[in-house]
């Protein structure tokens, strides 16, 4: 039996960005709805219900940081892991990320292998 495709919400304003991160996820096999910043997010998630979302994390509208606050208030989504990505490589950033109850943080831009390597820990098959 084949197994259901998993939903990412990929969420950056940096639109080239996202549309290579978009065409990596979807040619590793998942389902990928795009965003340009935090507030597009959070319409996007009054109706999708994705299983993950990766984020970028400095975005001028609402940081990484903040819409992960909102998205911990919102009860059908708060438990949906997040992964960041944040074009600077800062222990700080890592650190609050993950205080704040990000899986992940990782550099931008990175190695496709390495988000796919990383998208199948959080995603089981």
């Amino acid at each position: 039996m084949a197994s259901k495709k998993k939903h990412i919400l990929l969420v950056d304003d940096e639109p080239v960005w996202l549309k290579l991160m978009g065409r990596t996820l979807r040619e590793a096999g998942y389902l990928v709805k795009e965003v340009g910043s935090g507030d597009a997010a959070l319409t996007a998630l009054e109706k999708y219900r994705p299983d993950l979302i990766v984020s970028d994390l400095r975005m001028p509208d609402m940081n990484g940081f903040d819409l992960l606050d909102h998205i911990k208030k919102l009860p059908k989504v708060s438990s949906t892991p997040v992964i960041f990505f944040s074009a600077l490589d800062d222990f700080h950033a890592k650190k609050v990320a993950h205080d704040l109850g990000a899986v992940a943080c990782i550099p931008k831009p990175t190695d496709q292998e390495e988000v796919i390597a990383l998208l199948k820990k959080y995603l089981p098959r």
